[in-house]
């Protein structure tokens, strides 16, 4: 095709393209383990109704596995491992919810998906507050600029006061609260919320196990006395003082982050589902241009391009491929593009694209910019990886958390060497752990490397369940990576508590004891210089 004939093509297209980009909301929820994550995902698809009967995670009797929890471990440990993709309609736009990793050991895999969202959701404990994965989240979406919609849950539960919660999230973190409602009711007897802009009460009215959508009845404010009492003059008083602080809802500094707006909810009681959805259509920002590697904006109607944020095989005994997820950047996909790789210059056809829902899979016949794609059989994509069509683009790679714990890897059975390796490289690919070499160990003993050993689990169970090669684990003392260049390698390698090793796209590693080794050997060698990897978890 020509470059006039791409230009056309696009052109005729563009204002379509705009429109459905428009419609698009594509958001992650971030938080603490436990604060209910996986429960408000599939709160959000019942009340989308999308669903038609919710099941929590820690699974009441007669419940089933939440839908976005699919991998065995998930399910023996009531946790969220991997990120799932769910797309549905609501209103008249389209939510797509990247579900992230909440026990604290995936944040890296977390950070992955944060790379793909145009906005995210703070999800908050009422009786807990702000707890440090939370924290870091906050500042890895700060860091990418990313508005935030904080939401208060589990106010069904005996917890702290509504303006305490407000005062620690500005004190500690910086961000003005803009609360959109108010609770009606303290925590541990959740009523309803006043929504602060119009004024009027929404009561709630729970159902059996909070299986299906709670009810709301509509209340005027001069009618939510007589339906509250003084808990309805409670939540007025402090709404206004609210007002007179300065936490009305703004614009312009909730999309330049510097203010979130706050909802109170009880996710397992699909209490204040409705609201979050409503804020999300309303105030959440559609997908816009994504900067590549040259610092251009590339517009979201210019010829397609996407990036790959997730690879995973194992989702289900039943398909035993590897999916990558891609963020559609640009453009419009249809299945059976044959797209470019950008790292390679390789054709890439999308015959086998896909929508993933939980554990449901389904043909993707086109796509638009803020959607996530699924490719099937994407042996040779990894996270990171730019595709594209007509016009060239590359976007930036995906950082890395600094891991913190390191362990040695081998394979129990030597007969099955072959298996073992190409295991390695899968879990490597899919960012599962990183793997880092060196001619000192031999390709037989790599290194894992994780922000925390629960990666070392998963990798393990892996191992043993889908590739057929059972490993053994042996903890290496180290503490703190930091990037080396590769003349000083030889000298750092002769450090106490200290080895150099190389990750598979090349970039050495050396790995220190402790903080205080790395704190001291800088000291004495002010001439070497050692760069922390961008995200690390310690700063």
């Amino acid at each position: 095709m020509t470059e006039n004939a791409v230009t056309t093509a696009d052109t005729k297209s563009a204002a379509r393209i705009s429109q459905e980009a428009a419609r698009r909301r594509t958001f992650a929820v971030i938080s603490h383990p436990d604060a209910g994550k996986s429960t408000l995902t599939e709160a959000l698809a019942l009340h989308a109704r999308v669903i038609n009967e919710a099941g929590a995670i820690h699974g009441k009797a007669g419940r089933k596995s939440t839908v976005s929890d699919w991998m065995e471990m998930e399910k023996a440990r009531g946790i969220s491992i991997t990120s799932t993709a769910l797309q549905f309609p609501y209103r008249d736009c389209v939510i797509n919810l990247l579900d992230t990793p909440g026990h604290a050991d995936f944040s890296e895999d977390t950070y992955r998906v944060l790379t793909a969202v145009d906005a995210a959701v703070m999800l908050i404990d009422a009786a807990k507050g702000l707890e440090p994965q939370t924290l870091k989240l906050f500042q890895v979406c700060k860091h990418r600029g990313i508005p935030i919609i904080t939401v208060i849950n589990k106010w069904d539960r005996p917890g702290r006061h509504a303006l305490e919660l407000m005062d620690e999230i500005h004190e500690r973190i910086g961000l003005r609260t803009t609360p959109l409602t108010w609770p009606v009711g303290i925590a541990g007897d959740f009523k309803g919320v006043m929504d602060r802009r119009k004024g009027h009460y929404i009561r709630f009215t729970r159902t059996a196990g909070g299986a299906t959508a709670a009810p709301e009845e509509h209340i005027p404010a001069d009618q939510a006395y007589a339906a509250a009492e003084g808990d309805w003059d409670t939540a007025v008083e402090e709404s206004e003082l609210l007002s007179m602080d300065g936490s009305d809802y703004d614009r312009d500094t909730f999309l330049s982050g510097e203010s979130s707006p706050v909802l109170f909810t009880s996710a397992a009681l699909n209490f204040g589902v409705n609201q979050l959805l409503d804020v999300l259509v309303d105030l959440a920002p559609p997908p816009g241009p994504i900067v590549d590697v040259e610092g251009n904006p590339r517009p979201v109607d210019a010829p397609f391009s996407a990036f790959v944020f997730k690879v995973q095989a194992g989702m289900d005994s039943s398909h035993r491929d590897r999916i990558a997820y891609a963020r559609v950047c640009s453009g419009t996909f249809e299945r059976g593009d044959v797209l470019t790789h950008a790292g390679t210059g390789k054709p890439f056809v999308t015959k086998y694209a896909q929508s993933v829902f939980g554990r449901e899979r389904s043909t993707l016949d086109d796509a638009w910019p803020g959607d996530v794609i699924g490719l099937a059989n994407a042996a040779a994509l990894r996270p990171g990886d730019t595709l594209y069509r007509d016009l060239p683009v590359t976007f930036p790679p995906i950082p890395s958390f600094s891991p913190e714990y390191f362990s040695v890897v081998r394979g129990k059975d030597p007969s099955k060497h072959k298996q073992f390796r190409k295991g390695i490289e899968q879990l490597d690919q899919e960012g599962v752990v990183q793997v880092l070499r060196s001619d000192k160990r031999g390709e037989q003993a790599p290194v894992f490397a994780a922000v925390g050993p629960m990666q070392f689990e998963v990798a393990a169970h892996r191992m043993e369940t889908e590739i057929g090669a059972a490993i053994t684990l042996e903890s290496l003392p180290y503490q703190v990576a930091r990037i080396v260049d590769p003349e000083d390698a030889e000298f750092m390698n002769k450090q106490v508590s200290a080895e150099v090793l190389t990750r598979s796209d090349g970039v050495m590693l050396v790995l220190f004891s402790t903080p205080w080794r790395l704190e001291g050997f800088l000291r004495d060698n002010p001439t070497i210089t050692l760069r922390s990897l961008v995200a690390a978890a310690d700063g």
